[in-house]
């Protein structure tokens, strides 16, 4: 007699809760697509709260750099307004030394003989001497007594002083002169020579109005005998330009305002990455949340 019971069908096998999902058609990873990021814009980039959060981040220490060099500078100008002093006085006790074992005419002009203490005689060439306007000497605009020197090796521009109107330039002491002063480099080609003006100090011009040969630099005046009048206000000692500034500090607040700008820049490289699709894209995961069709009940 037949069993009444029915066959009962085998159980399913229970699906492998770790197996792999089906590879989609092409073969292409399934994770890998999961994981990639579509590009996005600049501006959409940039304003992801993490963005935002290493944005301000790095204009800190962007201003700490920035602040970091502003006080290297200063200290660049404190240290090297303190080597200037120091340079100037051992120029000031320095004795002078004859021109000729530092400077010949017409030869060229070293950097570091600017401000050398030198000694030469000669003659004043009064009926030569030049004004040049628009020279200021503390806080006041004036014009430097420039006046021929002529010795028996050629012609040295000198600077005997400085005065407030042209009329309170006096005539050079004549006869034979003993002179001391400071070296100063030649200055570049103005517009020349007129109605007994210069408006540079060039010995390039100089030559063609006083004749040479002629030295490549000038004197500035410290001392003479016999005296010349009182009315000349002596100049200072000659710098070069750039004095006044300690390099190394000054080297030092230019590393701190390229680290401060590296931190921008680095930011803006980041956005870049970030609109390229370097990373999870949240504005496309938004996306997709709100298009998604609902899960079947």
């Amino acid at each position: 007699m037949p069993d009444p019971t029915p066959a009962v069908a085998p159980a399913a096998e229970p699906a492998d809760a770790g197996a792999r999902p089906v590879e989609p058609a092409g073969g292409q990873d399934p994770w890998a697509v999961a994981a990639r990021r579509p590009p996005t814009t600049m501006f959409r980039a940039a304003i992801r709260p993490r963005m935002i959060v290493l944005l301000l981040l790095l204009l800190g220490a962007a201003y700490v750099c920035g602040r970091l060099g502003v006080w290297q500078l200063d200290r660049a100008q404190i240290r090297g307004a303190g080597a200037q002093e120091r340079h100037v006085a051992e120029q000031l006790a320095a004795p002078p030394v004859p021109i000729l074992d530092v400077l010949a005419p017409q030869t060229a002009f070293e950097g570091d003989d600017v401000g050398r203490k030198v000694s030469v005689t000669g003659a004043y060439d009064a009926d030569e001497q030049l004004l040049v306007p628009d020279r200021a000497l503390d806080g006041k605009t004036g014009y430097l007594v420039l006046t021929p020197l002529r010795t028996s090796d050629g012609v040295l521009p000198v600077v005997r002083g400085w005065v407030a109107q042209p009329d309170d330039a006096d005539e050079a002491p004549a006869g034979s002169v003993a002179v001391e002063g400071f070296l100063q480099a030649s200055e570049q080609a103005g517009s020349g020579v007129a109605d007994g003006r210069t408006d540079a100090i060039s010995s390039a011009e100089l030559v063609g109005q006083w004749g040479g040969p002629i030295w490549t630099g000038y004197l500035v005046l410290s001392s003479s005998d016999p005296a010349q009048s009182a009315d000349l206000a002596l100049l200072g000692i000659p710098t070069k330009p750039g004095e006044g500034l300690n390099i190394q500090n000054l080297a030092y607040a230019a590393q701190w305002w390229i680290f401060g700008t590296f931190a921008v820049l680095l930011w803006l490289r980041l956005v870049r990455d970030e609109a390229r699709g370097d990373g999870r894209d949240e504005d496309a995961a938004d996306d997709e949340d709100a298009t998604a069709p609902p899960a079947p009940a």
